[in-house]
């Protein structure tokens, strides 16, 4: 019999465990809960827990979520797009990825212009979010102290995206938000088939790179990260992403 935590969900504790666990998945909801079940990670465990029992002031009498948050989006998808990590009192609150922080507030409105979602604004679950032709991951799936997971971490978290994108039979583009997801995809897709290009191509916004795999093509599409550090300093505009995201949807349509 299967372990599972406090919440129901399948236990995942170790980096090799990680590996069975999504390898074995069948689809996206069984993926999903086993992602909330995964314990591989010592020092995020311990800080996404602490930060979920300490809490910000202003949501105190919230119930924060405290585990790793799995991805958002139909099994169609055409599109991902996959960013960093939870934010300790964005995702990791609501539970759901981008969901409830500045950073949120930012991609699901680009992706409402251009789109891809039915409402700009993505506050908690249940709020009546939908999302169209694109999947929404992180690299890594706990909120790491200082928004810093380290290389382990990744590579450990790893094997959750590689079976996400896996289970998305028609994605034709990435969208990848800052470089800490670029260089956390390149060994994903490695593992996935894909034709690597040698020397691998320098992260960048606007940066375009075609790939040939088992499923046919694949376009890898860089964009700053929609972090405070970009939005609020005019490194990352509205107009700049709203290009990105217009060019994914170009790529991904049918006889794109």
């Amino acid at each position: 019999m299967t372990a599972r935590d406090a919440g129901g969900f399948p236990v995942t504790r170790t980096p090799a465990g990680v590996v069975r666990s999504a390898r074995s998945t069948p689809d996206l909801a069984v993926l999903d809960t086993r992602i909330s079940g995964c314990y591989a990670c010592p020092r995020l465990v311990a800080w996404r827990e602490e930060v979920a029992r300490v809490k910000r002031a202003s949501f105190r009498e919230e119930d924060y979520w405290g585990r790793p948050v799995p991805g958002l989006g139909p099994a169609d998808a055409r599109i991902a797009v996959v960013g960093l990590a939870p934010a300790a009192h964005g995702g990791n609150r609501t539970g759901r990825v981008f969901t409830g922080d500045r950073s949120g507030d930012w991609i699901f409105a680009a992706l409402w212009r251009a789109g891809l979602a039915n409402q700009p604004t993505s506050t908690h679950l249940g709020d009546g979010l939908e999302l169209t032709d694109v999947r929404v991951a992180a690299a890594v799936r706990c909120a790491p102290p200082a928004n810093a997971p380290t290389p382990e971490e990744r590579d450990t978290c790893s094997p959750w995206l590689a079976r996400e994108l896996e289970l998305l039979p028609r994605l034709r583009v990435v969208v990848v938000l800052g470089g800490f997801g670029w260089t956390a995809l390149w060994p994903v897709l490695a593992a996935a088939g894909y034709a690597l290009p040698r020397p691998r191509p320098v992260f960048g916004h606007g940066v375009e790179v075609a790939l040939e795999g088992p499923r046919g093509p694949l376009t890898l599409l860089g964009s700053y990260h929609v972090s405070q550090q970009n939005t609020f300093t005019g490194r990352l505009t509205e107009s700049m992403l709203d290009a990105v995201l217009s060019r994914a949807t170009e790529l991904a349509a049918p006889g794109g």
